[in-house]
């Protein structure tokens, strides 16, 4: 067997499809990673170390989604393939998104489409070409403005999709990411704690330095609604998260996707936030109205947007520089003895206040958004 198809035995069933269509993007103007180019070879190959300390070497996450290098300015994307006849709305929905004016608004926070590229006998498929995100959580947030500043961008953001009649019917904490604006070096698409080249651990500054902007992604089951439609009725189709209450009580029955939509921000900011951090329990009662099990009694995104800004004029600028602490932290504080905790704690508190003292001398505001 020669290096070339040996090379291939290392490539799952769905990556198969992305090296079979390799020339096809890079005539396109898209280059994949030398893993999905016809002619790899492995760079382990022929010497010790293995595939997974290889950056040509990590599978990606998952089966529809690939990253890419935009040939014309390098830019690195995301390609997202899609069956066009089970979410015939996604690209249209995208497209609206992305045209002016909406496009200009700073309070739109969905993802920009940047091309959708027709796969030749692809059977209804296509590819959409977006900018390439991360995961909205990680690193872990270091202080409340951190939080509020993410959780305004994610409120004005379903605010203004649902302004213009669209619902999401998916924004779970899954499909809710981030740009890398806090990164000091680009991280490989597979494995986001590591660098791009797979060399050393992707090293970022805190978002309060370099605060990321977050973006809902993924409108494959989307809706877009005519302005005087003030009640539409929808069935059920599970998203991400299972949990909502009306798709329990009844499944054949057609709800208002809307409501649905408040709930699904409501449970991603319980899960990412309230579930895992301390200090940040102001939101809690907001949290819960969204998730009321009744969805003729949760507020609408006009009614959230404004009951959250009142919770933000209510905060100092000590607390919005306060310092959260993820659950993580806290379950290892946990196991150790009790001076080791306080002395670790005290640590913490003496480093995080360091840091912001120098962001207060240097004038870096504690969070960067502005009351609308």
């Amino acid at each position: 067997m020669d290096s070339t198809s040996a090379a291939h035995s290392h490539l799952s069933e769905f990556e198969i499809w992305w090296r079979d269509h390799y020339n096809f993007l890079n005539d396109k103007g898209y280059k994949l990673r030398s893993r999905y180019s016809p002619d790899w070879v492995p760079s382990w190959t022929n010497t010790n170390k293995v595939d997974i300390e290889c950056e040509d070497g990590i599978m990606p996450r998952h089966h529809s989604l690939l990253d890419a290098r935009r040939t014309q300015d390098g830019a690195r994307v995301s390609l997202k393939r899609i069956d066009v006849s089970r979410h015939p709305y996604e690209v249209e929905i995208g497209r609206y998104f992305c045209s002016a004016p909406l496009s200009e608004d700073p309070t739109n926070h969905c993802v920009p489409i940047y091309d959708v590229l027709e796969v030749p006998t692809g059977n209804n498929l296509a590819i959409i070409v977006m900018p390439l995100l991360r995961d909205a959580t990680d690193p872990y947030f270091d202080t409340v403005g951190e939080v509020v500043d993410c959780i305004h961008q994610l409120l004005e953001g379903l605010h203004f999709m649902h302004k213009h009649h669209v619902a999401h019917r998916d924004c779970m904490q899954l499909n809710i990411l981030m740009d890398g604006s806090m990164f000091i070096d680009a991280w490989h698409p597979s494995d986001q704690f590591m660098s791009e080249d797979f060399k050393h651990v992707a090293r970022h500054r805190t978002r309060t330095q370099s605060p990321p902007r977050y973006y809902y992604i993924d409108f494959g089951i989307s809706r877009k609604y005519d302005a005087s439609n003030t009640n539409p009725l929808e069935i059920p189709i599970y998203g991400g998260d299972k949990g909502v209450p009306e798709f329990a009580e009844a499944y054949t029955k057609p709800w208002n996707p809307f409501p649905t939509d408040v709930w699904y921000l409501g449970h991603a900011i319980q899960e990412t936030f309230l579930d895992r951090y301390s200090g940040v329990e102001f939101l809690s009662g907001l949290a819960t109205d969204m998730m009321h099990s009744d969805p003729t009694q949760r507020p609408n995104m006009d009614d959230v947007f404004s009951r959250f800004q009142v919770l933000r004029q209510g905060l100092s600028k000590w607390k919005l520089r306060s310092r959260v602490a993820h659950d993580d932290e806290r379950s290892l504080f946990d196991f150790l003895a009790y001076w080791a905790r306080r002395i670790q704690s005290i640590l913490r508190f003496l480093t995080h206040w360091a840091h912001h003292i120098q962001y207060i001398v240097s004038r870096i505001p504690p969070m960067h958004t502005s009351l609308s």
